[in-house]
C-alpha cells in the first residue's frame, strides 16, 4: 500500500526537491494534498503535479485528509508548529533543515515524536552523498582510527540569496550558519558519530550583507538584511574531539562556493567533497582518491530513505535526537557571538 503524503508549503523546496522524489517512486508514494497560506500557489502546484486537494492551511489539510506522512517545507519559524501538528495528527514527518529556530523548539519536536510513536526526520541530504557514505564505510572499518578534529566550511564569495526569506532573522533564526553551515556541520557530526558537545565559542560578522554589491545568486534586499553574513566558531566535545567552523553568504575569498568537511584521525584523515583520504603506511605518506563513486541524487536518497522507513515501520528516534543536538550547537554559537563568552553545556 502506498504512503499517503501531504505537503506543508508549496514553495521551491517542495516543487524542486520533495515532489520529484516522491513522484520517482509512485508504487510507494501517493501525494494527495498540499497546503500553503498562499492558496493560489497551493492550487497551482496541485494542478501542475496532479495532486487531488489543495488547502490554505495545514490545519485544514490535517483535519480533512487521511495522511500517513508530511513534508514540512516552510520557513524555519514555522517548522515546530507544523511538525508538531502533523505528528499529533498521526503522521510521520520529514522536516526541512534546520530542525527549528532554536534548541527548545527542537526538544519539543523530539518529545512529541516520541510520544506519538512517529518518525521525525530532518532534511540533511549531504550525509547521503556518495562521498559521505564512502568515507563512512572507511571510518566504520577503523581506517581513520579516532577522529579527534574536523574543519567545516560553507563559504560563498558573494552568495547571498536574492529570493525567499534567507536574510530575515525573524523568519530564519539566522543567516549562513543556520542555513548552509548546518549542512556541513551535520555531515561532520554524522561522520564523527554525533558526539555530545561540551562547549562552543562563536563570532558572527555583518560586513557585506547590509550594503549594495555584486550578487551571484541575485539581488538581495540589503536595506532589510538582518542576519549575519559570516559566522565562525569552535566546538569541543565531551569525548575530546573538536570542530572549527566557517560559514558565509558573502566573504572576500577566491572561490565562488566552498562546501567542505575535513576530518583528522590518528590513523587517517579525509576531505569529503570531493573525497580524498590521507594516511601513513609502511613509512610512506599516501593519498587515496576513489577511482569510482556512484552518482546519486542525495535529496532523492534522503527522501526515499524516509519513505522506506515509514513503510517498514522503522520508527527510530535517532534523527530527532541528532536534530536537537545540532540545534544546541547552533544556539550556543549564536549565544556566544552575542555575549562574547564561550558557552558551556
Amino acid at each position: 500500500m502506498a504512503l499517503r503524503v501531504g505537503l506543508i508549503g508549496a514553495g521551491g523546496i517542495a516543487t524542486d526537491v520533495h515532489l520529484p522524489a516522491y513522484h520517482a517512486v509512485p508504487e510507494q508514494v501517493e501525494v494527495v494534498a498540499v497546503a500553503d497560506v498562499a492558496y493560489d500557489r497551493a492550487k497551482q502546484v496541485a494542478e501542475d503535479h496532479h495532486i487531488a486537494q489543495a488547502f490554505d492551511s495545514y490545519e485544514k489539510m490535517l483535519e480533512q485528509v487521511d495522511l500517513d506522512a508530511i513534508s514540512v517545507c516552510v520557513p524555519n519559524k514555522f517548522h515546530r508548529d507544523a511538525a508538531i501538528s502533523a505528528l499529533n495528527a498521526g503522521c510521520h514527518v520529514l522536516c526541512e533543515k534546520p530542525p527549528a529556530m532554536n534548541q527548545q523548539e527542537a526538544i519539543e519536536m523530539e518529545q512529541v515524536a516520541k510520544e506519538s510513536g512517529k518518525l521525525l526526520m530532518y532534511g540533511f541530504h549531504y550525509r547521503f552523498q556518495s562521498e559521505t557514505q564512502a568515507a563512512k564505510r572507511f571510518i566504520d572499518a577503523g581506517d581513520f582510527g579516532e577522529i579527534y578534529a574536523a574543519r567545516v566550511q560553507a563559504i560563498r564569495r558573494r552568495g547571498i540569496p536574492g529570493w525567499g526569506v534567507f536574510t530575515n532573522k525573524e523568519l530564519q533564526g539566522g543567516g549562513p550558519l543556520i542555513d548552509i553551515g548546518v549542512h556541513m556541520l551535520d555531515t561532520a557530526l554524522y561522520l564523527m558519530g554525533y558526539p555530545e558537545p561540551a562547549a562552543v565559542l562563536g563570532q558572527t560578522h555583518q560586513q557585506l550583507g547590509t550594503k549594495k554589491g555584486v550578487g551571484l545568486l541575485g539581488d538581495w534586499d540589503y536595506q532589510n538584511y538582518t542576519v549575519e553574513d559570516m559566522a565562525v566558531g569552535m566546538i569541543t566535545f565531551k569525548n575530546g574531539a573538536s570542530i572549527t567552523l566557517e560559514s558565509a553568504f558573502a566573504a572576500n575569498v577566491e572561490k565562488r562556493d566552498t562546501m567542505q568537511v575535513s576530518l583528522m584521525g590518528n590513523e587517517g584523515g579525509a576531505d569529503i567533497f570531493p573525497l580524498k583520504m590521507y594516511q601513513e603506511k609502511h613509512n610512506t605518506l599516501i593519498d587515496i582518491t576513489p577511482a569510482y563513486l556512484p552518482e546519486v541524487n542525495a535529496h532523492q536518497t534522503e527522501i526515499h530513505t524516509f519513505v522506506e522507513d515509514c513503510l517498514k515501520g522503522n520508527v527510530t528516534d535517532r534523527y530527532a535526537k541528532q536534530g536537537t543536538n545540532i540545534q544546541k550547537i547552533i544556539d550556543g554559537l549564536y549565544q556566544s557571538a552575542a555575549t562574547g563568552q564561550a558557552v558551556q553545556f
